[in-house]
């Protein structure tokens, strides 16, 4: 599986430090395009840094909320959600084409993903965007046991999706990701964070809070590196993917 993690989420004299570190470790850089995190700088910076370091650059859209760090859902037509998905997309190529490189997929963050998996007319606006924008960008959603009920109503529109799976989050019976206001939702152990991967790795599966075996296929890992800690257990994660 490859390695994907959200970059570029600095803003004016607001710094994450550990960007630089990160980026050489891992395979797929989800960039802020400036409605949750990120601005025109930082986004030329991050976009740089992947191309150096040979990183597929994916666009990061979010609803605009800079407050809320893009956390909070938003009541927004299917129209609005696609235009501001275009908006940001468009930012992200421009800086790209000129830089000599290009985007490569699009993964929506925070509220605005996890709308997508549970509300249709959300997830109708993200397909319509990447359609007219560009229908070879894949999407990257949420590894679930709905896969294919997703990937179809993908094709539809034309539209290729990637799934990802979580090295630090915990899942449900249900084999989503357990909200975060629920105890243990975020696994803080590094023991914890690679059995879990491992058994990914090996399995194909994911044990679930109340140790239920749930079937999951992720073509990518989702992996946070905003402080040292981090960057360490992305090394290690590396390390043990690599692995036969």
């Amino acid at each position: 599986m490859l390695l994907n993690c959200d970059l570029g989420e600095s803003f004016g004299y607001w710094k994450i430090e550990a960007d630089p570190l990160v980026m050489p470790h891992i395979d797929m850089a989800n960039i802020a395009c400036g409605y949750h995190a990120g601005d025109p700088c930082v986004m030329v910076k991050t976009v740089a840094l992947a191309k150096t370091c040979n990183v597929k650059i994916g666009a990061h859209p979010s609803y605009p909320d800079k407050q809320g760090f893009g956390r909070r859902s938003m009541a927004l037509s299917r129209d609005e959600i696609e235009a501001f998905v275009i908006y940001q997309l468009g930012a992200l190529v421009g800086i790209c084409q000129s830089q000599g490189c290009k985007m490569s997929y699009v993964k929506p963050h925070g509220a605005l993903y996890n709308d997508m998996m549970k509300d249709d007319h959300v997830l109708q606006g993200i397909f319509a965007a990447i359609k007219k924008f560009d229908k070879n960008l894949p999407l990257l959603m949420m590894a679930t046991p709905k896969n294919q009920s997703f990937r179809n109503l993908a094709s539809k529109h034309g539209i290729n999706v990637l799934f990802e799976a979580f090295a630090d989050r915990a899942y449900d019976d249900q084999g989503l990701l357990l909200a975060r206001t629920e105890e243990g939702a975020v696994l803080t152990s590094s023991k914890a964070i690679m059995k879990q991967v491992q058994q990914l790795a090996q399995h194909g599966t994911v044990t679930s809070i109340n140790g239920r075996t749930i079937t999951l296929e992720a073509d990518t890992l989702c992996v946070h590196g905003d402080n040292a800690q981090a960057v360490e257990q992305i090394i290690q994660l590396k390390t043990l993917l690599k692995k036969p």
